[in-house]
């Protein structure tokens, strides 16, 4: 089935069976790598990337579902302002240990302060709550939303 895809700003068409999976269209069709695969069920957030700036998980997302939706990965997060910021706030407090789930945490992170600009701890916790870190850097990745919020980083 041909489907025309937005991707980080570029109109991509495929052609792949309607109900694959958003992120093996991503990756294996477009050779967008940054999203990750982690779980397979939405559990872990590895997956993680924006349709219309609503983070969603692309491993069980039917790539049909997408329909007219603007899906935007890591690759292209830092080209908006709250997605430099997050991205930058990542950096500076070196965030990423193993970073295998970084491109979820970061989108999830982006997603969440682009809807609330200063999270409170509880509301960053909940929002990040879907994203696991294997490494369990959960400290300095509430560290750096608050930082990317222009935020004290402890609350």
């Amino acid at each position: 089935m041909a489907i025309t895809l937005s991707v980080n700003g570029r109109n991509r068409r495929v052609d792949v069976e309607a109900d694959t999976p958003l992120l093996w269209v991503l990756r294996d069709t477009l050779g967008v790598l940054g999203p990750k695969y982690g779980c397979g069920v939405s559990l872990c957030g590895a997956c993680t990337v924006h349709i219309d700036g609503a983070p969603v998980r692309s491993c069980s997302l039917p790539v049909s579902a997408v329909g007219k939706g603007r899906v935007t990965t890591i690759e292209a997060i830092g080209d908006s302002e709250v997605g430099a910021r997050v991205q930058k706030a990542w950096s500076e407090l070196d965030v990423a240990q193993c970073g295998y789930c970084q491109p979820g945490q970061i989108m999830s992170a982006t997603a969440l302060l682009a809807s609330n600009p200063r999270p409170s701890a509880e509301e960053i916790d909940a929002a990040m709550s879907g994203n696991i870190c294997r490494c369990a850097t959960y400290n300095r990745i509430r560290a750096a939303v608050r930082r990317a919020s222009g935020q004290p980083e402890e609350a």
